[in-house]
């Protein structure tokens, strides 16, 4: 940063006790560099996107249910039809921006709206509520929205916003039902084996997981989308489009 200044003959930053802030000069200058990194992330993208090499890494970003449980088989029949490409998962349950290039390919629930980016419809999955089946002989089997009152659920936030999904899914339900929290998927569903309540999952998961009974039976099942997001640029990327089709072709059907 120094040789910056030196460089530009202005002083962008100063010293305000332990921490630095930028000065008069500095915060005149900021929207140009932002500018300057903008068109930079540009220029890269556009040169990623024109390469034609098929080996090399093709990072995708995916919520830790879907990395774990969908991406794990897909991967290994990619690599086994590509050898030459290796992917980087990139679990998280907070959505990526490839904007930015922090993934080349995004599994997302909800269509994103910027037009730079590529969505493909991939299908419409299902999820219902389940219990372990520890869980089921302490508190018995409910079937209709009613019998859910009085019963411990595993929360997904604090905020009040997964407890509004549930109501608005005809859940009678207050913050008292909540018997724990987690932010993270996969430790909501390890909570959910453990006896801690019923929980909401992807049937394709449920069905793969020992001592998980479908609860709550009668209450209709929650539908969320699987959409498959690039960056417009990265589509002329051979090794990018060979994920993505192969992706796509991959998470079209239940597995």
């Amino acid at each position: 940063m120094a040789a910056i200044e030196q460089r530009m003959g202005v002083t962008l930053f100063e010293r305000v006790g332990k921490a630095m802030a930028l000065t008069p000069t500095g915060l005149d200058l900021l929207e140009h560099a932002r500018a300057m990194g903008t068109a930079a992330e540009a220029l890269r993208l556009a040169a990623s996107g024109r390469s034609e090499a098929v080996g090399g890494v093709v990072s995708v970003s995916a919520t830790y249910g879907a990395a774990a449980y969908f991406l794990a088989p897909l991967v290994r029949k990619l690599r086994e039809a590509e050898p030459s490409i290796a992917i980087e998962v990139i679990a998280t349950d907070a959505v990526s921006d490839l904007l930015r290039r922090e993934a080349d390919i995004a599994i997302r629930h909800v269509k994103p709206d910027q037009p730079d980016l590529i969505a493909s419809w991939i299908r419409e999955a299902t999820a219902h509520f389940y219990a372990s089946e520890d869980w089921v002989r302490v508190h018995g089997h409910p079937r209709r929205a009613e019998e859910a009152a009085h019963l411990p659920f595993v929360g997904a936030d604090r905020s009040g916003h997964f407890l509004a999904y549930l109501r608005q899914h005809g859940l009678p339900l207050s913050e008292a039902n909540f018997s724990c929290y987690a932010d993270h998927s996969l430790t909501q569903w390890s909570l959910v084996r453990h006896g801690m309540g019923i929980g909401a999952m992807a049937e394709e998961i449920a069905r793969d997981t020992p001592g998980i009974v479908r609860v709550l039976d009668e209450v209709p099942p929650v539908k969320f989308p699987i959409w498959l997001v690039t960056h417009r640029e990265l589509r002329t990327s051979q090794r990018i489009r060979v994920v993505f089709e192969a992706l796509a072709q991959g998470t079209a059907s239940e597995p």
